[in-house]
């Protein structure tokens, strides 16, 4: 039997036990993929990233949910670079690229006080049109339809991986959210493995411009993460292309999230 050692980290917050957990296997190039779907089955997180050689990048990665593998993840690749980053993998080296399914994409370390500002690039944003019951929808997450912003439309984003993106009219409506994971297949019949992002324009803290909920889908083996780097960024390139397409300016954003 091999020994693997799995490093936990919580992305997005210096708070202990707060973020995102991801688990970090380094120099997986040994493992089979029969082998990491088996260890991040076992570590039980939304995603545990493996770390691999790569001939067309710097560091390749390979992400597993306990239920499959995935092209990307947002919260896994920060852990794992800062994993590289701070167990002296990368030597002096502040700008990489990484290899992964959804294509080559690249990294940029910041020095910041004794610690590191991690930022990546994601791939470029698809939508696709949701045709589903907009009824159905909202009995899977635990709300009325007429809690769902008629004024924004319902879109899959890609980033990485496919996500609903869901505009909600009030933030309050997320407290009562308990989604019903199982239904998903069923009512995103042009992705039934996308995983549904509802978000909103009204926050609970005022220097946000955006609050969010992530499900799973089922087939991930999880039921929800508490901040998301990959459904962010289509959330971002949504705002950008539907809510505010007229701004000349890159568009930043704060999004409030549940950790």
């Amino acid at each position: 039997m091999k020994k693997i050692t799995v490093y936990h980290f919580d992305a997005f917050s210096k708070v202990e036990n707060k973020g995102n957990p991801a688990g970090v296997v380094l120099n997986a190039g040994h493992l089979t993929d029969e082998e990491m779907q088996s260890i991040a089955f076992n570590v039980g997180f939304n995603e545990t990233a493996f770390i691999l050689n790569s001939e067309i990048a710097d560091v390749k990665i390979r992400y597993f949910t306990p239920g499959h593998e995935t092209n990307l993840c947002g919260h896994a690749t920060m852990a794992a670079i800062y994993a590289l980053k701070t167990k002296e993998m990368l030597a002096d080296k502040m700008k990489l690229t990484i290899e992964t399914k959804a294509g080559i994409l690249p990294i940029n370390i910041q020095q910041k006080s004794d610690d590191y500002l991690i930022t990546m690039k994601q791939a470029s944003p698809q939508f696709k049109d949701f045709s589903g019951s907009k009824s159905e929808l909202a009995h899977s997450i635990g709300i009325e339809v007429d809690e769902i912003d008629e004024q924004t439309p319902i879109f899959y984003g890609n980033t990485g991986i496919w996500t609903l993106l869901i505009p909600i009219k009030k933030v309050k409506t997320f407290e009562k959210m308990k989604p019903i994971s199982q239904l998903f297949p069923s009512i995103l019949k042009e992705i039934p493995k996308a995983s549904v992002h509802p978000f909103c324009l009204e926050t609970f803290d005022l220097s946000a411009h955006m609050h969010a909920r992530h499900f799973s889908s089922p087939f991930s083996g999880t039921k929800e993460d508490s901040a998301t780097g990959t459904a962010s960024g289509v959330m971002g390139a949504y705002y950008a292309t539907y809510i505010h397409p007229d701004s000349i300016y890159p568009v930043k954003l704060t999004v409030e999230t549940r950790y």
